[in-house]
């Protein structure tokens, strides 16, 4: 391929993106598109060109088909699920990753990548206060970056199987004795994993009544009941910012039951991990001593584009026992030393890309006062909404936390109505959901480009349709 062709697309695409950002934070694009199910598949050639094509083309093509079909996660009016934030840095770091296309999977595949890694995920520790403990630099533990929070929550329940059972799971499962513990609040990505490993079905905990969050002594009672019966407590995931409400479970006490029974505990701090850069919403810190794994995803509230989920271990020799695995073509003197890290043996797949440079790239342009100031900027947007829906009647607030705000109207059959109604709205998007058996709907604030302006703009549209409901 001829390099000053790849060049002139690249700079025309840097413009494509530039405009597509002004004209998100202008709100001139709609949220959602307005082709049906079927349009973009449509478009699309149903067989692969025999012949290659001119990149500025398919650049081209990228802007007329593929674009206007898109969910704009990053407009002001998208405050659907849970933000899924980027910046120009992390942009700029994913075109240095992918054209410098190397495969981390161990040191001895790129020395640069893997402790590039490591650095960045003990800057973050220490950036998000967290124990020493869950540093590279304190020799026993560390971070390492996944895609998901899905595939964080997959390892750590893979390592909590493997320890309960020493070492056994891997040669004989789970033999239908091993027990994971959530909440029914608890992401569904949770009992997905348990499910994958092979533990069945996740038990769900009550909750302490009047809240949203795990009960402590319902959990004891549940896993004493259940080692009586035969079967083996091998780990509770509990949440930091649940994705219907944003609640917390009380870390501390759960993290006390666990370590009276020799449990493993995860935290999964998906969104609301992030917060804890600000020292005024470090509450959910609380309790992370007790803690042997713990995970939040920079790609929702810091500025960096998916995927980049942080798992850290407090021993990552957990994860090595458990999913480590090393044929003949890949050792090598580096790893026989172990005097190195070799990431393959902290995640599920064997390939991995340079994962860090993003985080590395946006940390750096941002600096840590940037990312706490776009945090706090999105949780007094969220005040603002609030208030706004405290302020008109016929409507209530369920939920207010951080940069989520879930509401609803006087009745369910009108909270049910605003729903359909702004789902066939193209300017917001909010996700709905029930709380406590009701219908409600979910606004989470976290677009770079939203402002008072933009919130004043959201809240007109969603008073607009209740008032033709009225």
């Amino acid at each position: 391929m001829n390099d000053e062709v790849f060049a002139a697309v690249a700079a025309d695409a840097a413009e494509r993106l530039v405009a597509h950002w002004r004209a998100l934070a202008a709100a001139e694009l709609p949220v959602v598109p307005s082709g049906p199910p079927g349009t973009t598949l449509k478009a699309l050639p149903e067989q692969a060109p025999e012949k290659g094509e001119d990149l500025a083309e398919i650049l081209d093509d990228t802007w007329r088909t593929i674009v206007p079909q898109l969910v704009h996660w990053q407009h002001p009016g998208f405050l659907g699920w849970f933000p899924t934030n980027n910046s120009p840095a992390s942009v700029l770091a994913e075109l240095v990753t992918a054209g410098l296309g190397v495969q981390g999977m161990m040191w001895s595949s790129s020395p640069g990548a893997t402790e590039l890694e490591q650095r960045v995920c003990d800057w973050l520790a220490r950036a998000l206060a967290l124990p020493q403990r869950f540093q590279h630099a304190s020799g026993q533990g560390g971070g390492v970056i996944q895609d998901s929070a899905s595939s964080a929550v997959l390892v750590a329940v893979v390592a909590a199987l493997n320890r309960a059972s020493v070492g056994r799971w891997r040669a004989h499962g789970t033999e239908g004795r091993y027990r994971v513990y959530c909440t029914a609040q608890t992401n569904s990505s949770v009992p997905k994993a348990v499910r994958i490993a092979g533990a069945g079905e996740a038990v769900q905990v009550p909750l302490l009544p009047g809240t949203h969050e795990m009960d402590p002594a319902a959990l004891a009672a549940r896993m004493d009941a259940d080692r009586s019966a035969g079967l083996i407590p091998a780990a509770v995931v509990a949440t930091v910012g649940t994705t219907t409400t944003c609640a917390t479970d009380p870390v501390p006490e759960i993290g006390a039951v666990c370590q009276e029974r020799g449990v493993w505990l995860h935290v999964d701090a998906a969104y609301a991990g992030s917060a804890a850069l600000c020292p005024e919403f470090r509450d959910g810190n609380a309790g992370l001593g007790h803690a042997d794994s713990y995970a939040v995803n920079a790609h929702k509230w810091m500025r960096t584009g998916i995927p980049c989920d942080v798992l850290w271990v407090a021993d990552h020799t957990a994860l090595t026992d458990a999913v480590g695995l090393t044929a003949s073509y890949l050792r090598n003197p580096a790893s026989e030393s172990r005097t190195v890290v070799d990431f393959k043996d902290w995640q599920v797949p064997l390939g991995r890309p340079m994962r860090a440079l993003k985080l590395w790239y946006v940390m750096r342009a941002h600096g840590l006062e940037g990312l706490r100031e776009a945090i706090r900027h999105d949780v007094s947007l969220a005040v603002l909404l609030a208030r706004l829906i405290e302020a008109e009647g016929g409507f209530e607030v369920v939920v207010h936390r951080l940069g989520l705000v879930v509401f609803r109207r006087d009745t369910d059959a009108r909270t049910r109505d605003l729903v359909e109604r702004l789902t066939r709205d193209p300017v917001v998007l909010c996700t709905p959901a029930t709380v406590d058996g009701r219908p409600v709907l979910r606004a989470a604030l976290g677009s770079p480009y939203t402002d008072e302006a933009a919130v004043h703009r959201i809240w007109s549209t969603i008073r607009s349709h209740a008032a033709a409901q009225d």
